[in-house]
């Protein structure tokens, strides 16, 4: 296809910009055709068809892309002519000067004073036959039948009989019209539906009415071993969860049951949405992720029919894991909030998670991630509900090590210690991590578009990513001391003071 012109280019531009202007899509669609262009036109021809069915020019200039003939207008009946020569005779000037034969042609120097006037005709009738063969030339027939070239614009007819009374009037016969179902038909893989209406199934399942508004996510295939370190979370996920799962004969013999909630915090960045799809992976259930913007709704009561929404679907898709991320927004002190909205949000969570068809949650898995879990409704936190709590850490050595090496795999690497990387790097977490890797892969590109020669990342990159990244945690872990230090009722946050002795941040 050649280049288009910069008319057509101007006008695409402008039928962007206002797709619903049928007379200017159509005026492109003409400049296409005429540019030799009949599939761009036809697709533009069928656009401004969807606009205006009804259109005369659209339908005009469709059928003539399509490539369908004109309809030809219908011919009157033909006067009958006066009485010629003999049969046998030929068409030569003999005939009077200025005597019009309707529907001939003067071709030729013995049929130079033939005036052509009337209407086309599609045949050449000679003695009562249609003419066929060679054109009239410029030598005079004699003895012979004289023949015309027959054309459906421009025909010559010679007198056939003696008798005006026996001249037969011929007429064209009629065309069909443009096949409007067969062009859309062509058409129909370059336009799409303007609308799709999914059928019913014999049943009546398949109604959108009774979809589910929330997508649960088959069972992924990251597993708890693709989580660097972190091997006392494992540890404590495996007790809770895993090892009933995996086991239901140890199960149904200590009376464990499938059901229950896990809550995990800690600093962010540290991986714990993370940790919850491994779980999931790990369990081959769906995982189900719930955020605010899932369960929030500005309309009263909006928001309690999400959350069982959400519990029900999770029910359907047993064995499922319901991950409800920051939970100290959907779980809130509600002696804290304000609006009774909130208030109500809350206590449909709590009913939810264990109220009086508590066993309808069985094989429903609630894992729940938050950075402040002191923000968290205490009810909450009860036996029964998420009755077990896990703090996730920054990733010690060994998953430090892991996560350098994940996000350096894919990257030019040379002569890289990890060891001497890893020590670098205490104290930051995950996220921080990966922008260490994003901030020495950086590097080395503008030197490399400065010198114009490709060199690889080294370790003087990682140290200098190193040295110049601030780990994140350290905010948290200075609003979470003063809570494990004056607010660890019933010893809530052990682990948390464990781990700022260790790192003697108490």
């Amino acid at each position: 296809m050649s280049e288009d012109s910069p008319l057509i280019r101007s006008l695409r531009t402008a039928v962007e910009a206002a797709p619903a202007d049928v007379p200017l899509r159509l005026h492109l669609a003409e400049l296409m055709l005429d540019a030799g262009q009949p599939d761009a036109a036809v697709a533009e021809v069928a656009v401004a068809l969807q606009h205006a069915p009804g259109d005369g020019q659209a339908r005009a200039l469709m059928a003539r892309a399509m490539g369908a003939p004109a309809l030809a207008p219908e011919a009157p009946p033909q006067q009958p002519l006066p009485p010629g020569p003999a049969a046998g005779s030929a068409v030569t000037g003999a005939a009077a000067p200025g005597s019009a034969v309707p529907g001939s042609a003067a071709a030729g120097a013995g049929v130079s004073d033939l005036a052509v006037t009337g209407p086309a005709a599609p045949e050449l009738m000679v003695h009562g036959s249609p003419a066929t063969g060679p054109a009239v030339t410029d030598s005079v027939a004699t003895g012979s039948t004289a023949t015309a070239p027959t054309s459906p614009d421009l025909a010559t007819t010679a007198p056939t009989d003696p008798d005006p009374a026996t001249t037969t009037p011929t007429t064209p016969d009629p065309r069909p019209g443009f096949d409007w179902r067969a062009a859309a038909d062509q058409v129909g893989d370059v336009i799409p539906p303007r609308f799709v209406e999914a059928p019913l199934a014999v049943d009546g399942s398949g109604d959108p009415g009774d979809a589910s508004a929330w997508d649960v996510d088959t069972p992924g295939t990251i597993r708890l071993a693709d989580v660097g370190g972190m091997q006392e979370v494992k540890e404590r996920l495996e007790a809770a969860f895993l090892a009933p799962m995996r086991n239901p004969e140890l199960r149904k013999l200590y009376g464990k049951s499938l059901r229950g909630g896990l809550l995990l915090y800690g600093p962010p960045g540290c991986g714990k949405t993370f940790i919850a799809r491994a779980i999931a992976g790990e369990l081959g259930a769906g995982f189900l992720s719930v955020s605010v913007n899932d369960v929030l709704d500005m309309w009263i009561g909006n928001s309690e029919r999400n959350m069982h929404e959400i519990f029900q679907t999770a029910r359907r898709q047993a064995p499922c894991v319901v991950f409800l991320d920051e939970l100290d927004a959907l779980g809130a002190k509600r002696s804290r909030t304000q609006h009774s909205g909130m208030r109500n949000t809350v206590n449909q969570l709590l009913t939810e998670l264990d109220g009086i068809d508590s066993a309808a949650n069985e094989g429903v898995f609630v894992l729940a991630a938050t950075n402040a879990p002191w923000d968290v409704d205490i009810a909450l936190r009860r036996p029964g509900r998420l009755d077990r709590t896990l703090l996730v850490l920054p990733p010690d050595a060994p998953a430090r090590e892991s996560i350098l090496r994940y996000h350096l795999q894919e990257r030019p690497v040379e002569n890289i210690d990890l060891g001497k990387l890893v020590k670098a790097t205490d104290g930051l977490s995950g996220a921080d991590l990966a922008h260490l890797c994003e901030a020495a892969a950086e590097s080395a590109l503008l030197d490399s578009a400065r010198t114009g020669t490709i060199r690889m990342i080294g370790m003087r990159d990682l140290l200098n990513a190193a040295k110049q990244t601030v780990p994140s945690t350290e905010p948290w872990f200075a609003s979470a001391r003063n809570v494990a230090m004056y607010a660890n009722d019933g010893g809530a946050y052990d682990d948390l003071i464990t781990y700022l002795k260790k790192k003697r941040k108490l």
